[in-house]
């Protein structure tokens, strides 16, 4: 196949794409918004795993290990993924096995294959907005330039409406150190773990999100941080 047909084909296949995710998203706006759907954004790989742009994987892991999730690979949804019970709600866990600027794939491929609307997916991510111990739930809006939101975003046609677990872990203080400050430095056991304690969502945070009041749960979370 030639280049040219090549590039016709990927953007029929993305065009297509977004055509399904926006009338999945059209479909499903007015059924129950609660989460079904919790996923930790990161890089595959152990030279990755202690890196700040780790920080939604990291969580996930944490997460799952709480709630008894066991993560397996599932090579169809390009992730490690396993379900949990929240509040009477099966919920799915994921975290992609894709490199973080296709991030999108793997949560597109599972959301399709289990009828998840967008508005019913929160995802965990790095935050550098915020510094570390800082964490903050909110839907939609800017992506302030993560590749792995810009990827998910693209997948599913554009639509923003998922939730977003807003990891802090502060700035190198110039833009052109954000990449090996995000990918290269490994951070320590004491900073991990002030890292994801900031994120940890007790149970009537858990409760809110799964019944669909994100509103509730932002409060909480937030009012929480601040404390």
């Amino acid at each position: 196949m030639s280049f040219k047909l090549k590039n016709l084909f990927k953007r029929g296949f993305l065009k297509a794409e977004a055509i399904e995710a926006q009338e999945s998203h059209t479909s499903n706006s007015t059924e129950n918004s609660g989460i079904r759907l919790i996923v930790g954004l990161g890089n595959p790989g152990p030279q990755y795993a202690f890196t700040r742009h780790n920080a939604g994987e990291r969580w996930v892991r944490a997460f799952a290990q709480e709630h008894n999730v066991a993560l397996k690979l599932k090579r169809k949804f390009s992730g490690y993924t396993g379900t949990t019970n929240i509040d009477g709600e099966t919920v799915h866990v994921l975290i992609p096995t894709t490199y973080m600027n296709r991030s999108g794939q793997s949560v597109g491929t599972l959301s399709r294959f289990f009828a998840i609307a967008v508005n019913q997916i929160l995802i965990a991510h790095d935050e550098v907005a915020f510094p570390m111990g800082v964490t903050k739930i909110k839907e939609g809006g800017g992506l302030n330039g993560h590749r792995g939101l810009e990827s998910v975003v693209e997948h599913f046609g554009g639509v923003k409406d998922f939730l977003r677990l807003r990891i802090g872990i502060g700035h190198p203080g110039q833009a052109s150190l954000v990449s090996a400050y995000l990918t290269k430095e490994q951070i320590s056991q004491s900073e991990w773990q002030q890292i994801i304690g900031s994120a940890q969502l007790k149970d009537e945070i858990l409760e809110a999100l799964i019944k669909g009041d994100s509103q509730r749960a932002m409060l909480l979370l937030h009012t929480e941080s601040t404390s």
